[in-house]
């Protein structure tokens, strides 16, 4: 990787951790911040992330992992809660890179995309929702909540993602470094107990 495009990983990293960015608009604010020219080749995602969990090492080792599993811990709440709509968990709290500053972002899976919207109106959960762009570049729903996390004495954002039940085999495709990129209730409790050895 070229100088410039280290330094605005590192710079985007930043973002990331002390304000809660995302991996996008961190590049782009980086690059602008560093006063390169708006056509300039930005890092992947994968530079990104290793910049973050340099940061992390460096300036948060000591707050991160208890960070990290409260906001574990709500997220497998919410999963629970919504368990017939097989949840996955995604992102930042999934990668292990999370801070307090992070949302959580779990995949739904239905059989009908309404039904998870009906499923939180039956429990009286409040949510918005949005069009976001899908794990492979569709359009989906993200039904977003704002839910406290006792924890972190904070409240999180908990964005569920809904798609169609057919798209969970391409869910678990492993990435180019083989890691899965979300993992179900069980492959959660596991990393959450890993972290309690």
């Amino acid at each position: 990787m070229d100088s410039a495009k280290e330094e605005i990983a590192s710079a985007a990293a930043r973002m990331v951790v002390e304000e809660g960015l995302e991996y996008g608009p961190a590049k782009r604010r980086a690059a602008k911040q560093l006063g390169l020219s708006g056509r300039s080749a930005l890092p992947d995602n994968d530079a990104v992330e290793a910049a973050v969990e340099e940061y992390i090492a460096i300036f948060c080792a000591d707050t991160q992992p208890a960070e990290l599993q409260a906001l574990r811990s709500l997220a497998l709440t919410w999963m629970d809660r919504l368990e017939r709509f097989r949840p996955h968990l995604g992102g930042a709290v999934w990668r292990g890179t999370a801070t307090r500053l992070s949302d959580v972002y779990i995949q739904l899976f239905c059989d009908d995309p309404k039904s998870a919207e009906i499923a939180l109106i039956d429990m009286g959960i409040r949510f918005e929702v949005s069009a976001v762009t899908g794990f492979q570049g569709e359009t989906v729903d993200a039904l977003s909540i704002h839910a406290p996390c006792p924890a972190l004495s904070a409240h999180v954002g908990v964005h569920l993602m809904v798609y169609d039940f057919d798209a969970v085999r391409g869910a678990l495709k492993a990435d180019a470094q083989g890691r899965k990129p979300r993992g179900d209730a069980a492959a959660l409790r596991v990393l959450l107990h890993d972290a309690d050895l």
